[in-house]
């Protein structure tokens, strides 16, 4: 099945507009900016709850969320590399007409996996969880849930059945929960 350019572009703006008004409809609340605030001489009135001493509860430097943005973006450059890569075949003379057409058609595939990923974050996310990230590979499908309310297995069943019947490639379907685990 070959597809215009025009739709591979009009697909990836929808499914970004979506991810980005999916973000703006769970936003707990906005943070009100107070230029004056930040460049005033005064001290703001700070207190200190609970314990400082207590190393158990350390907390990482960067938030989960923050972890699936770099997880995005490693995909994102390993991807896009390839991309390079077969674009740089297709329009090089050195190649048969055959050799181009896969190395295109291995780009479209490309484009439409990631389409998909994306597509499946979104709907993960809709079922009630902050962030989601997805990559497959030959069939195998890894998802990592961010949870803040914790998990159980049959969260995981659910996520798992969810992607393998809306995703016709998903043979094989691993859920991680990240963040904390409250239950």
């Amino acid at each position: 099945m070959r597809t215009n350019k025009r739709t591979v572009w009009f697909l990836t703006l929808l499914s970004l507009v979506a991810v980005i008004s999916i973000y703006y409809v769970k936003e707990k609340g906005s943070m009100p900016f107070d230029g004056i605030a930040i460049f005033s001489d005064e001290a703001p009135n700070t207190t200190l709850i609970g314990k400082t001493d207590d190393k158990a509860k350390t907390q990482p430097v960067f938030a989960d969320a923050y972890l699936f943005e770099d997880m995005r973006m490693e995909v994102s450059n390993e991807r896009s590399q390839l991309k390079e890569q077969l674009t740089t075949k297709v329009s090089s003379a050195d190649y048969t007409a055959e050799e181009k057409d896969a190395a295109y058609e291995e780009m479209a595939k490309l484009t439409k996996l990631d389409s998909t990923e994306a597509l499946m974050e979104m709907q993960i996310m809709a079922l009630g969880y902050p962030d989601a990230f997805v990559r497959a590979e030959n069939g195998a499908v890894s998802v990592t849930v961010l949870s803040s309310e914790g998990h159980s297995k049959a969260q995981a069943d659910e996520i798992s059945h969810y992607v393998m019947t809306t995703w016709e490639e998903a043979r094989d379907v691993q859920v991680e929960f990240k963040g904390d685990m409250a239950k």
